[in-house]
């Protein structure tokens, strides 16, 4: 099986930039212990706030689709609803 990267950006509407900062942290400690997780980065641009650069690898399809899963019934999915996410999946 192959590896699966996620890269790209997410921008954070003014409204919600503080909530999500402090969700980002849980999302960050609970997306590294998830097995299959090798890399799991978010990082808030200085020059622009409200973009975050993400990259993800996950040891393969798999691990990834059970990422997204958990993403998606989590709090943080819940919080991030209305960001708008720009990804190149490989």
């Amino acid at each position: 099986m192959s590896k699966v990267t996620l890269q790209g950006h997410i921008i954070v509407p003014d409204a919600e930039l503080e909530i999500v900062k402090a969700a980002l942290v849980k999302h960050i400690g609970l997306t590294r212990q998830e097995p299959g997780c090798i890399v799991f980065e978010v990082i808030q641009v200085p020059e622009q706030l409200n973009r975050f650069n993400v990259y993800e690898e996950f040891v393969d399809q798999a691990a990834f689709d059970q990422h997204q899963q958990r993403v998606r019934d989590s709090d943080w999915g819940r919080i991030t609803v209305n960001v708008e996410r720009h990804y190149h999946i490989s």
